[in-house]
């Protein structure tokens, strides 16, 4: 069974043994700096403490090897976009024009354009590791813990956790139906049409749907006979003290949100200019 889902990574680095809400603040300080703030040195900084970070947490690419995929497509196609629907976005913010290929009709490529695009990219790539980081070296309990302490009720970081949890068993529930179906004589190779695949794959689709529902409901009926959502407040095991790493690593990223004001003052702005 293909282990390429999103899901809980154990492994035995010093990004693991951070508290959850430790790493979830972490994560939201550092993408506050990269939203605020154009700066490309701010942002190239930020994206080399999370590639850092990422590596430090031994997370196996090959786990994430699909969804890297996905955003390397996403970021092209970003890329593509940003150019075709505005050539020269980068001109009117950086108020200059350097042409290094006359091109045809609006389609010019310029320098700023580039800058600008390049800014756009590395924004995206500082805060998809840390998001990465968070959810594959946090447990879901103690990602629902993490939830609870910066103010998000118990009721949904505990939904969250539970999805979190739910999501192996659905990868198996997946990989079960298909070969079962396939068993039945369901084709799904290259081999049919795009219409025939379509409709073949219905034939997992609504057996899984159908499978989840009926599990979703055995896990409600048991939370409400075990009283979940009576009281206002609960308690977790997954809970842990703050230590020295989690204050340094939570200094850090604030310093981070510190500096892009910093910049914008010192940019009169969002945007850092070398032109």
């Amino acid at each position: 069974m293909s282990r390429s889902f999103i899901t809980y990574v154990k492994e035995d680095s010093w990004i693991h043994r951070l508290k959850g809400s430790t790493k979830l603040i972490c994560f939201l300080l550092l993408s506050l700096a990269a939203m605020i703030s154009y700066d490309t040195r701010l942002l190239v900084a930020v994206v080399c403490v999370s590639i850092f970070s990422f590596k430090s947490s031994k997370v196996p690419l090959k786990r994430i090897r699909f969804l890297l995929s996905f955003m390397v497509i996403l970021l092209l196609s970003n890329f593509i976009l940003v150019y075709i629907f505005s050539p020269e976005e980068g001109v009117k913010i950086y108020e200059s024009r350097t042409v290094l290929w006359e091109g045809y009709g609006r389609f010019t490529i310029t320098a700023e354009q580039l800058f600008y695009m390049f800014n756009v990219m590395v924004k995206y790539l500082a805060i998809i590791p840390m998001a990465l980081i968070f959810i594959l070296t946090t447990y879901p309990s103690e990602f629902a813990s993490s939830l609870n302490r910066v103010g998000v009720s118990y009721r949904i970081a505990y939904s969250v956790s539970i999805a979190l949890r739910y999501i192996p068993t659905f990868q198996e529930d997946f990989t079960t139906i298909f070969q079962a179906q396939q068993a039945r004589g369901v084709d799904m190779s290259k081999k049919q049409s795009m219409f025939k695949k379509i409709r073949n794959v219905t034939y997992t689709m609504f057996p899984l749907i159908f499978s989840s529902l009926q599990k979703i409901d055995i896990i409600t009926n048991a939370m409400l006979l075990r009283g979940f959502g009576q009281y206002e407040k609960r308690t977790w095991y997954h809970d842990a003290p703050t230590n020295k790493i989690d204050i340094i690593a939570m200094s850090i990223s604030f310093l981070f949100v510190v500096m892009a004001f910093i910049l914008f003052y010192v940019n009169k702005g969002r945007f850092y200019s070398p032109f």
